[in-house]
């Protein structure tokens, strides 16, 4: 991803163009995500504290970025793309995968404190990189890469044992959570690379076609009768409306970013950036983790930074292969 990529000699200079210009689009696209990512969290957590519907804030959030992408592109603001039904049909499953990821996010929010999320988010890579390699053609991490996961899956080991608010309930979403964020992760990253779209474009497919599905399961698990009863506030309208805006531009950013890295590479980064989260968090809520709980989470999430992307197994051969021919030269 650095400069090690950029080839030497006659001709390279149109290519070292084109890679510090890809280099410092990914690097865009980590800030942009890590911002997002790590407020988005807590912004959530503020919604369905103030507004206990998940699924109504969902809706909200889903709906404000289909419209706001739709009138920006309309405007020429952004560069998105028509609804087209051949281009639509991958996408009606990314959409129940993005939906059911937040939705299971939302409800293991607002039964859990948010370091009992972030660390099942940490664990997540290691199995992320063997689903990258069984489906996506990525070769597996290097040694110092896997040292990297494993030591983000003892962090999040050591933070379980030390949780003195340890939550059945909450960690049985959180598994429901693990498991469709598996799928989530890499089939959209097969979508994404598949269908021809813009960023712009793949969030406004995505955000479209997930209204009508969480419209459906606010009404199966009868969240309209939480509105019935419910009594609007100053809090829970900024609430709601912050959380409508940062779903416009972490829907953006998220796949800005997907197509740039593996889908290993944009779990690590999602979990990084939670570091922030907790930062933040802290100073929020006074339900938090203890000390050491705050330790274990900082080792396994700092532990990520040691991650190197693995490239896809077909490069690794072709490179192998150049590198034999170049020695039987010799």
């Amino acid at each position: 991803m650095g400069g090690k990529d950029v080839e030497g000699g006659g001709g390279s200079l149109s290519t070292g163009d084109d890679e510090k210009a890809k280099y410092a689009k990914i690097v865009f696209a980590i800030a942009a995500y890590a911002t997002c990512s790590s407020m988005m969290l807590i912004i959530n957590k503020i919604a369905v504290t103030f507004l206990p519907a998940p699924s109504v804030v969902l809706f909200a959030q889903l709906l404000t970025s289909a419209v706001a992408i739709k009138a920006m592109s309309s405007a020429g603001i952004v560069e998105s793309d028509p609804l087209v039904w051949e281009k639509a049909k991958p996408f009606m499953l990314v959409a129940v995968a993005f939906l059911g990821a937040l939705y299971t996010n939302v409800k293991t929010l607002q039964y859990a404190n948010v370091e009992t999320f972030i660390v099942f988010r940490s664990s997540t890579p290691i199995l992320i990189a063997l689903m990258d390699y069984c489906f996506l053609g990525r070769a597996l991490p290097n040694a110092r890469s896997w040292a990297s996961l494993l030591a983000i899956v003892c962090g999040a080991l050591a933070y379980v044992y030390t949780d003195s608010n340890f939550e059945v309930r909450a960690y049985g979403w959180v598994f429901a959570w693990y498991l469709v964020f598996a799928f989530d992760q890499i089939y959209i990253k097969y979508a994404v690379d598949s269908v021809k779209l813009t960023a712009w474009g793949r969030s406004y497919y995505t955000n479209l076609l997930a209204v009508l599905p969480v419209f459906l399961l606010g009404a199966v698990t009868r969240e309209d009768q939480v509105l019935e009863n419910f009594e609007w506030s100053f809090n829970s309208v900024v609430a709601l409306s912050a959380s409508c805006a940062a779903g416009v531009l972490m829907s953006y950013s998220q796949f800005l970013l997907r197509a740039l890295i593996s889908a290993t590479s944009f779990t690590v980064v999602g979990t990084m950036c939670k570091i922030a989260t907790v930062v933040i968090n802290c100073f929020i809520w006074d339900k938090h983790a203890s000390f050491e709980g705050l330790v274990a989470l900082f080792v396994c999430l700092f532990s990520g930074m040691a991650y190197q992307q693995a490239p896809m197994r077909s490069e690794r051969l072709t490179k192998e292969a150049g590198e034999g021919e170049g020695e039987e030269e010799e």
